[in-house]
């Protein structure tokens, strides 16, 4: 519960499942808990609902492609509630809800927004809440956190700056979905672009479709793309690439998920994330995406 002063608060609730009411009345912030946590309830349902059916399917022979399936659903409800909880987060800084919602976990463990690919909501709600409510112990707390985390962000910086135009992109040599290694220097030549998704990753599979306007566009006339998975499987890779129909550019990974070597080296918070590179391999834009990519290479490629 969220309590202001004169708030006269009335619960509903079933008398063994007080934690969970069936309204809430007379306080504007337990009401914005209760309705977070309804759609937190419904995410941590449905992952449940995989292990079920994992545990169901640990003598089939199918069960590899069980166990894909399974995860890549299981990242699609991750995501989902980790897109809720910012939205909410932006609707409420102003409220400590925000800060109860910087640190939900979604099982023991395994929280939904992560200081490291999410730092730009901690951040947020810091600066949000400490005007407000300074002498607050769990606000002064994540002062305290936030500050740390910008340091060290500046110590990475000094030991490996972030990739500005004009500076050459670091080599990257992983396995293609065959095995043999690849390097991005290979495709010196032409204009890269090194594009970092996942099939698990919703807002990378929307903008496929145009990476594979933009390669049939260009292609002929010098345009390449590299392509690096974050996948923890190479069957929920390889079927993403199937899926979205990508088999004609280069695909690499190390299936290490956030451990993967170029999250480090490229200093990636959050996917989808790429950089365009010149025919030395030096960056020219980043983050291009739908109508913004294919402006930069009619540029490009027209001139």
């Amino acid at each position: 519960m969220l309590l202001e002063p004169g708030d006269n608060i009335k619960i509903e609730a079933q008398n063994d499942s007080l934690n969970y009411p069936v309204s809430v009345t007379g306080s504007k912030g337990t009401e914005s808990m209760a309705e977070y946590n309804k759609n937190l309830r419904i995410t941590i349902s449905k992952l449940m609902g995989l292990n079920a059916i994992y545990k169901q399917k640990l003598d089939s022979p199918d069960l590899p492609s069980v166990i894909q399936s399974l995860d890549s659903l299981a990242q699609v409800y991750l995501q989902e509630i980790n897109d809720y909880t910012k939205k909410y987060i932006d609707e409420n800084l102003t409220s400590l809800v925000s800060l109860v919602a910087l640190y939900q976990p979604v099982a023991p463990g395994e929280y939904i927004l992560h200081p490291e690919k999410d730092i730009e909501y901690f951040i947020k709600v810091d600066s949000s809440l400490s005007i407000l409510y300074p002498d607050y112990e769990p606000v002064k707390s994540l002062h305290e956190q936030v500050r740390g985390m910008k340091s060290e962000i500046e110590a990475q910086k000094l030991r490996s700056p972030v990739l500005n135009e004009s500076v050459e992109a670091p080599e990257i040599a992983l396995p293609d979905t065959e095995g043999d290694t690849v390097k991005l220097s290979s495709t010196r030549g032409n204009i890269v672009l090194l594009d970092f998704w996942a099939a698990w990753c919703k807002p990378c599979r929307d903008e496929n479709p145009n990476l594979v306007d933009a390669y049939s566009k260009y292609h002929n006339r010098g345009f390449q793309i590299y392509q690096v998975s974050l996948d923890k499987t190479k069957e929920a890779w390889i079927k993403g690439i199937r899926e979205d129909h990508l088999e004609r550019w280069i695909h690499v990974s190390d299936l290490k998920y956030w451990q993967s070597e170029v999250v480090q080296l490229y200093k990636l918070e959050q996917i989808p994330n790429n950089f365009l590179l010149d025919s030395e391999g030096r960056v020219i834009a980043s983050n291009l995406r739908g109508e913004m990519l294919q402006r930069k290479l009619a540029e490009l490629f027209n001139n």
